[in-house]
């Protein structure tokens, strides 16, 4: 029993706790509604959705739903336990990835333990309940692998599975393969320059073989082969860069990615005093991490998974290895006091979290707009707010959205088009016209708002804090039924 309260053990418990406690959080991201309805769909459907369901901007077109996997996982666990299970698992999720980063990093368990804090809460403004949380799960298992693979080869043989798995759950699995193509990069500039390498040639063999295997496995996935090229597509897409934040670079004169500045700035100094040398894979690893990270704070984790390491055991060797204290029973009862102090704090925390829910939900979402819809369902198109559409496709389900979270799939056209009508600018009016838009979802205090409430064109139906509904009048909603068949035969035209 006094083994199981060594201090280190209980570090590493409390550790864990921690960063569980850190990472549950309420579910307010707009993209999870969407995500529960296609796994709602995939679910009673038995079928993945290849054309838009949702939209009626965008119904009948190409959707790649790459998430597909996940969302059937979130779906499944809603129908267990609700939101509360959702907000526990993904928690377990994030902390599990980390626990994963903490065993690559040095053997000083409090310099590891530090670092590790300190690269978890670089990531923390991407965290909460979404699939993206299952890739930065996998992508840290794959690193353990590949790094373990130096001892033992045969660990690379389980990417083969990772990548199955991976590649229906989320078009992040391209990660996977890039970490493994750049660790074959790193090595072989090693043996060019004559460098040491910490790999074996037959261990570069073996992770080239799985890599290409890895490939070979990415058809399989409802989408064939287009995910082949549906991740670089995302990378690359003016859309997703213009009007999506995450994609952005991030911006530091905002204080929640500070902690990535300062890790990004340890590592150059670490760089400049660490007593050992950095290899070319390692240095490889961190310039691509770096300039990922850079670009685009989705990939912020990325860096961190990468570089941890490297900075704790720059640490580690500044601050020398703690020596290791004979067990007494006095330390291992307070030790016990501790861990159980810790779990309490987090089981309760997390409960507050769960209890929480429905007050976040109301604070980011339409919830009274929504309940009005629901009672007065709109009789024409409806135009709503990019954040909300996954919310009405959930709550919703039988009014079709104008747009929602899927970027990819509306494309930079119908995004600038929405926020063009959204702002006020350009030909605003036109969006109306053109979808034929009778009803209007949008944040109580938006210009759009602003602008309809003394239309006498449009009268408000309800409004609350947090949004307000509008409709058209009688007859200007008779000139839109007109323009919504012709609207329908276009759609029908193109299609065929």
């Amino acid at each position: 029993m006094l083994r199981l309260l060594e201090t280190r053990r209980v570090f590493v418990a409390v550790l864990a706790l921690g960063m569980f406690a850190m990472a549950a959080r309420n579910v307010v991201d707009p993209d999870v509604w969407w995500h529960l309805r296609t796994g709602q769909y995939i679910v009673e459907q038995h079928a993945v959705p290849h054309a838009d369901p949702f939209s009626y901007s965008r119904v009948g077109q190409a959707w790649v739903a790459h998430e597909w996997l996940s969302e059937v996982f979130l779906y499944e666990l809603y129908r267990a336990g609700g939101l509360g299970l959702l907000i526990a698992v993904f928690a377990a999720v994030v902390c599990a990835a980390f626990l994963l980063l903490y065993l690559r990093c040095a053997a000083d368990a409090l310099a590891a333990g530090v670092v590790t804090l300190w690269g978890a809460w670089a990531t923390i403004p991407l965290w909460g309940v979404r699939p993206q949380m299952l890739s930065l799960l996998l992508a840290s298992l794959w690193l353990l692998l590949l790094e373990r693979s130096e001892r033992n080869p045969r660990l690379l043989w389980w990417t083969l599975s990772l990548t199955l798995l991976w590649v229906n759950l989320h078009a992040g699995f391209a990660l996977g393969l890039a970490l493994s193509a750049l660790f074959l990069l790193g090595e072989f500039i090693a043996r060019k320059l004559r460098v040491d390498s910490p790999a074996s040639l037959g261990r570069s063999r073996t992770l080239a073989i799985t890599l290409v295997l890895d490939l070979l496995l990415v058809p399989l996935n409802p989408n064939g082969v287009r995910m082949y090229w549906y991740p670089m597509q995302t990378l690359r897409s003016p859309a997703m860069q213009s009007f999506i934040a995450e994609w952005a670079s991030p911006n530091f004169h905002r204080a929640e990615y500070w902690p990535f500045l300062a890790l990004l700035l340890a590592v150059i100094v670490s760089l400049a005093w660490f007593r050992g040398r950095i290899g070319p894979r390692d240095l490889v690893l961190m310039l691509v991490g770096t300039y990922a990270a850079l670009s685009s704070i989705r990939m912020i984790p990325v860096f961190v998974l990468v570089v941890v390491p490297w900075v704790a055991k720059a640490v580690a060797s500044r601050s020398g290895s703690s020596e290791r204290r004979p067990r007494s029973p006095a330390v291992s009862g307070l030790n016990a006091a501790i861990l159980l102090g810790m779990a309490a704090f987090t089981v309760l925390h997390t409960a507050a979290v769960s209890r929480g829910q429905q007050r976040a939900e109301a604070e980011h979402f339409p919830t009274g707009a929504v309940a009005f819809l629901a009672a007065h369902p709109p009789s024409g198109h409806i135009f709503n707010h990019y954040d909300w559409g996954g919310y009405l496709i959930w709550k919703l389900p039988s009014t079709p959205v104008f747009i929602d979270g899927r970027a990819d799939l509306y494309g930079e056209t119908l995004l600038r088009q929405f926020a063009d009508t959204h702002q006020l600018k350009g030909d605003w009016k036109r969006t109306l016209d053109g979808w034929a838009i009778q009803t209007m979802l949008v944040p109580r205090d938006s210009a759009l708002a602003t602008a309809l409430r003394i239309s006498p064109r449009w009268s408000v139906q309800f409004e609350d804090s947090q949004a307000v509904v509008l409709e058209a009048d009688r007859g200007l909603a008779q000139a839109i039924s007109q323009a919504v068949v012709g609207r329908v035969l276009r759609t029908r035209r193109v299609i065929e």
